[in-house]
């Protein structure tokens, strides 16, 4: 992932993405429940990675988890800072986090994964790996599609996934799915997809069983 490139290009929509996607209002309902269902996480930390205007940290911390976010962009950071002053923000890459080893008991990565190109994506689970405790849990929300591939996102370039491909490269990284979200296109909105994922054996070169619910 290009960091400088991605933080100058959302810094410069920034007022506009907080107008359309800083609460947590704005989230759709589903997605909301599913986030809970497996990162309502007590006790340990949750870290909200690619937070954007805090919103999702701000919803997780309503369920009395403790968690805090990390964003590229300066302000999306001021803004979440102002927003949900008890809250813990800070600037940083999910590429090299600052957090100790198997500290982390959740990582959420809600369209904050979209930017990294499919040859960088080991790279980036093996940090999240790295950071949590043995037990700990992941939950990607992601653009869906037949197969992984870049297009022309109105930010920058961002990347899809098909959720069986994506859900392989998790297990090839050591993770373990336990459900799946997926929503066609309404019109409006690409189609969506999420998985939940633990901690699971060593990663694994090639793909690995997965779990699924609904």
């Amino acid at each position: 992932m290009n960091v400088e490139r991605v933080r100058s290009a959302y810094s410069a929509i920034a007022d506009v993405y907080i107008g359309l996607f800083g609460t947590s209002r704005q989230v759709h309902a589903a997605d909301l429940a599913f986030i809970g269902r497996h990162l309502a996480i007590r006790p340990g930390g949750v870290l909200d990675l690619g937070c954007g205007p805090g919103h999702l940290t701000g919803y997780l911390r309503s369920l009395g988890v403790d968690a805090s976010g990390i964003d590229l962009v300066p302000e999306f950071i001021d803004h979440a800072r102002a927003a949900h002053p008890n809250v813990g923000y800070r600037l940083g890459s999910m590429e090299s986090l600052d957090v100790a080893d198997h500290s982390i008991a959740g990582i959420l990565a809600w369209y904050s994964l979209i930017h990294v190109p499919p040859r960088n994506l080991d790279a980036v689970l093996a940090e999240f790996r790295r950071v949590m405790t043995p037990a700990g849990t992941l939950v990607v929300g992601f653009f869906d599609g037949d197969e992984a591939g870049p297009f022309d996102h109105k930010v920058v370039t961002a990347y899809r996934w098909s959720a069986d491909e994506l859900s392989g490269r998790l297990a090839r990284a050591g993770f373990i799915e336990v459900e799946r979200e997926q929503r066609p296109s309404d019109g409006t909105h690409r189609p969506h997809a999420a998985i939940a994922a633990v901690m699971g054996g060593a990663p694994v070169q090639g793909g690995g069983r997965t779990f699924r619910r609904g």
